[in-house]
Order: C-alpha cells, then sequence, then structure tokens
C-alpha cells in the first residue's frame, strides 16, 4: 500500500478508488514509470529493491516501445534481461491473451526470465495484481488470458505457439536459433515482437548475420548498442580489470560489443584483422563465372603448387583450390565455384599446366576420386601421390589401387580422421606466425566462420570451409612431403658438388696409396669405386644412384 498511500498525500482529495485508477492509467500509459515505482527486483547485495532505471535503460526501455522488432548487441551485466522481464511483465498486465516466450541455449537459462517475471509479479501491491491461474517454474498465466513461458532452443514448442512477444537471451550462443524465429515469424507477423539479445560470439552466425542486416536498415529489427561505456558507475580502471580477470579476448568479447573478437574462431580475431590489411583485389577474374580470381601472373623462374578441395556433390558445398609460390609461400591464385568433377579435373590440369607444370594435389575422398582419374588420365607429369594405407583402404582407395604407381603410393591427398587434425594445426600455426601470404578476401571470410565446436575446428553452421581446407593442404604438405624433397634435393646437389671438386691421390696399392674422393678406402677399385669418403672418416656408399 506504500505507493498507493504516497498518490493519496500528494493529492488527498482523491479517494482510495480514484488514486488506484490513476495509477492504473499511468502505468499502463508508460512502462517506465511502471518500472521504476511497481517493478521490484533481487539485488545480488541489496536484496529486494525497486528497479531503479539508469538513463541508458529508460532509453532502450522506450525503444522496446516503439519498435516490434530489437535486436541489442550488449555488454555484460548491464541489467538488459531484467529490463526485458520487466517490459514482459507489464505488457501481461495491461493487455490481454498476450503470449510471451522466452527461448535460451538451456531450459535454465530461459527459467531465469520467468523467475525475474513471477518474483515482479509476486511483488506488486495487491491491487494491480491479476490473479494468477497458472504459476511454476516454466510458466505463468493470468486470469486475463496473458502468459509467458520458457523453453529452450533444443525444443520445438515454438512452432506450435502463438506468440505475441519472443524473447531471446544469448542469441548469439543459441546453434539453431534461426530455425527457431522462422518457424515463430509466422505468428509474430501478424502483430507481434521479438528482442534478440546478446553478447557477440563471433561472426556469420544468425545474431551476427541479423544485426549487420539491421545496421543496413535491411530487415525490420532496430539495432541498439550498449558497450560498457554506457553504464555510468563503470570507468576505464574497471575495464582493465576485466582484461585481469577474464583476459583480453574474452573481455572484449563481453565488454567490447565487437563481433571481430569475440567467439570461439580458430584464428584469433586480431590475426584476422591484420590479414584483412594485407588483402588484395585480383589483377584478373576468370571463367564463365569469374571464380578464378588472379593475383599473380605466371613467372616462369619460380615453382608453383596447385591444391585442391573437392565439393561433396550435395550442392551445398563449393569446389575450391589455391595456387601458391613454394618458396615465398605467397597466395598467387584461388577459385571457388561448384563445377562438375570432370570439369573441375581439365580445369585443374590446365591451370597447373600454366603455372609451369606446377605440383598438382587433389583432394581425393568422397567423389574426389574422378577429379583424380581425370588428371591420370590426362597423364599430368607431376600429380601428388600419397602413401596407401593398407590397414584400412577406404572405397576411394580401393578404387585408386589401380593406379597404383608400383611404390605403394596412389594418386591425390586423402583426407581422413587422422590426417585432418594435422593438416588443420599446420595451418593454424602457420597464420599465427604470419608466415604465410593470403592476400584474398574470401578465403578470409571462411577463416573468420572457421570455428572450434566441441574440440574440432570446422566450419560455422551455414558456411563453408572449402578454401580453408584447401589453403591447410596445402600448408602441410609444404612443411612435410616439398621440405623433404628439397631436403633430398639439397643433398643430391651438395654430394655433386662435392664429386665435382674431390680430388685423388694415387697410393700404394693398386693404383698406389691411399686416396680421397670417390672409391676411397680399399685398395680394390672395383669394390671401392661407390664409396666416397665424406672428409671426416665417414664413408657413404653411393650404389643407390646405379
Amino acid at each position: 500500500m506504500e505507493n498507493q498511500n504516497d498518490q493519496i498525500k500528494d493529492n488527498p482529495q482523491l479517494s482510495i478508488k480514484e488514486a488506484i485508477q490513476q495509477e492504473l492509467i499511468k502505468c499502463k500509459q508508460d512502462p517506465v514509470y511502471f518500472c521504476k515505482k511497481y517493478y521490484m527486483i533481487q539485488h545480488p547485495t541489496r536484496g529486494r529493491v525497486r528497479f531503479t532505471l539508469y538513463p541508458f535503460q529508460e532509453s532502450v526501455l522506450r525503444l522496446l516501445l516503439k519498435n516490434n522488432y530489437s535486436i541489442i548487441n550488449k555488454s555484460r551485466q548491464l541489467g538488459i534481461s531484467t529490463l526485458s522481464s520487466a517490459y514482459a511483465l507489464w505488457l501481461m498486465l495491461f493487455n490481454s491473451d498476450k503470449n510471451v516466450l522466452c527461448i535460451a541455449t538451456k531450459t535454465d537459462t530461459a527459467k531465469n526470465m520467468v523467475t525475474k517475471v513471477k518474483f515482479g509479479y509476486d511483488n506488486l501491491p495487491s491491487w494491480m495484481k491479476i490473479k494468477s491461474t497458472e504459476n511454476n517454474k516454466l510458466s505463468i498465466r493470468l486470469a486475463n488470458g496473458s502468459q509467458m513461458k520458457a523453453i529452450s532452443a533444443a525444443s520445438d514448442s515454438a512452432r506450435s505457439e502463438a506468440v505475441s512477444l519472443l524473447l531471446i537471451d544469448e542469441a548469439a550462443f543459441i546453434d539453431n536459433i534461426e530455425e527457431v524465429f522462422v518457424s515463430a515469424q509466422q505468428t509474430l507477423a501478424t502483430g507481434g515482437g521479438c528482442i534478440a539479445m546478446s553478447t557477440p560470439y563471433g561472426t556469420g552466425n544468425w545474431f551476427h548475420r541479423t544485426w549487420i542486416k539491421a545496421e543496413s536498415r535491411d530487415n525490420t529489427f532496430i539495432p541498439i548498442r550498449l558497450p560498457w561505456t554506457v553504464h555510468p558507475e563503470r570507468d576505464q580502471s574497471w575495464r582493465d580489470q576485466q582484461d585481469i580477470d577474464l583476459g583480453p579476448r574474452m573481455a572484449a568479447q563481453e565488454c567490447d560489443c565487437d563481433f571481430t573478437t569475440s567467439g570461439d574462431t580458430a584464428i584469433d580475431p586480431a590475426i584476422l584483422n591484420w590479414y584483412l590489411s594485407q588483402t588484395q583485389e585480383p589483377v584478373e577474374r576468370r571463367g564463365l563465372d569469374h571464380n578464378l580470381w588472379i593475383f599473380e601472373r605466371p613467372d616462369y623462374s619460380k615453382q608453383y603448387a596447385v591444391v585442391a578441395d573437392v565439393a561433396r556433390g550435395d550442392g551445398k558445398d563449393y569446389s575450391a583450390f589455391h595456387i601458391f609460390d613454394i618458396e615465398l609461400n605467397t597466395q598467387v591464385a584461388e577459385y571457388k565455384g561448384q563445377i562438375g568433377t570432370r570439369d573441375y579435373g581439365h580445369f585443374l590440369v590446365g591451370i597447373a599446366t600454366e603455372y609451369n607444370n606446377a605440383l598438382l594435389v587433389i583432394e581425393n575422398s568422397n567423389i574426389g576420386w574422378d577429379v583424380v582419374q581425370t588428371a591420370v588420365e590426362r597423364q599430368y607429369p607431376h600429380l601428388y601421390y600419397s602413401p596407401r594405407q593398407d590397414a584400412a583402404l577406404t572405397n576411394v582407395e580401393l578404387y585408386l589401387n589401380k593406379y597404383d604407381s608400383g611404390q605403394g603410393m596412389v594418386p591425390g591427398f586423402s583426407t581422413t580422421q587422422k590426417t585432418r587434425p594435422l593438416v588443420i594445426s599446420k595451418m593454424i600455426s602457420y597464420v599465427h606466425e604470419k608466415s604465410v601470404n593470403i592476400v584474398s578476401k574470401r578465403t578470409l571470410e571462411e577463416l573468420r566462420t572457421f570455428i572450434w565446436k566441441n574440440g574440432r575446428a570446422e566450419a560455422q553452421g551455414g558456411y563453408n570451409d572449402d578454401l580453408v581446407m584447401a589453403l591447410s593442404i596445402c600448408l602441410f604438405l609444404r612443411d612435410t612431403s616439398l621440405k623433404y624433397k628439397q631436403t633430398g634435393d639439397a643433398l643430391t646437389i651438395a654430394s655433386l658438388e662435392h664429386m665435382g671438386k674431390s680430388t685423388t691421390t694415387i697410393g700404394p696399392g693398386a693404383y698406389g696409396g691411399a686416396y680421397k674422393g670417390i672409391g676411397a678406402g680399399t685398395g680394390n677399385p672395383a669394390a671401392s669405386q661407390w664409396n666416397m669418403d665424406m672428409g671426416n672418416g665417414q664413408m657413404i656408399d653411393l650404389t643407390w644412384l646405379i
């Protein structure tokens, strides 16, 4: 009765009934007034207190009232969930048959919103309360037909609900929220509204895409950005402490409303931003679809590698390849498109031939065998072969056995459960060390949405990682097969140079005294002609050259 008595004291001419009527009218007309005067919250240190709105919270509440669709990119601990619960209770009290649905990552998280509404409802003055006909942990229903329910995103309840207000809490962290929103939107379109709120969690998810469209006015959402600086009781020392407590990356996600520094991306966002500053526009775009981007034309004094990933064939992903300058580890061309396997095979042979008969590496999993077969039938001379794994031959390897080189090798590169983590780890290492030159925006956009999910690095839902996988295979082979080849080449050159510079000193025996160089160490020239003294007492057998 405290608020009611205050009203009568302000105007003693009013009866209790008149004072109540005036208060109800004021509350119905202005949710800010309702929150400030009648909505009670549980403060973590002060207990039950009236919800005193900060200026930024009052501004947000007025925006929610004016706009049916709002998306809130917020810092942590700004009271926006509490504000949304107050708005939901106001909507239910002063309107009949309103259905508020709260969705979160887990049922317990969604239940917190209902708990706040129930606490506010329980602490209303008796003359403002509408009798509840249902009141449990996950829902509350009023006698005027209005109700609020909490569900997890895993539930399909939203598909059958006629929703007046959809509250999506921590929207960036819900994997299937796009499906839920599309299902609920059919009823929202008849006059309902949606409040999607979250701290950022990487790029490419529904929350990020919806925010970007809202900023460019390509959807009906109103974007509301609330960084930590909007809170009047926080200063730079508070923000610095968050870096200490949470770590710089997590603090940026929780406080700064910055999509690029948030999320579980496999590549540090700061590194990706650095690479974005190094990007180039293609000097040429080729092909019927113009999806072959040329950044550097062939230099006939250089060696190149063409590394290709093959689409699964279900129309949901792309075939992609990179062309790299092997010595400088620089991306010189890139392709990403949807193309038939046979055409892709001919395309790869053609572009590899153009780039100085480049080493051609084709991923041979899934339907990649058909692309490999095309390159084999064209007798491309520099096709990459990988070791055959007899212990567990896949169907693809069984098929490719007919192309066996005779040395336990099959054409192409096999991405398996064993090799996939290795190639991705190598790519991440190269990128973080800035030891690879990536100049394509298209590749970097894929890296932005390449995330860790349940311990596995993969493309975020709704995105592809075709260019990322081709890049990973390229860098893995450069650090393994190509490095071994270069080491072997260097040893051969060194051996040949040593042969050319070796001098023989005829000594005792059939040819006189002992001598250094090829054939040293024995008096029998027939037995020693393939031995080479390395000059440190070590003898090398060169019969492998025969």
